[in-house]
């Protein structure tokens, strides 16, 4: 997942902080994310944005139960 900071203020002056604690590396307004944690950043001129929870959990593909042939459309759905 990646995450962006936007708000008024320089992007290199951005802080993230993952559960609480100052995390990654300072002055990006983008990062990427692959761990679980509650993150939010700081941009001077803005402040602390929201928390956003990202979860790393396993997904479950469901697929339709029939049969499919080459060219058909198909739905798929993910579920955590």
């Amino acid at each position: 997942v990646t995450l962006t900071c936007q708000g008024v203020g320089t992007a290199g002056a951005t802080t993230w902080y993952k559960d609480g604690q100052v995390w990654g590396q300072k002055g990006r307004g983008r990062i990427t994310v692959t761990e679980s944690g509650t993150y939010m950043c700081d941009r001077p001129g803005t402040g602390h944005s929201p928390t956003v929870r990202v979860l790393n959990d396993q997904l479950v593909l469901q697929v339709p139960a029939r049969l499919l042939l080459e060219g058909d459309t198909v739905t798929l759905r993910c579920r955590v």
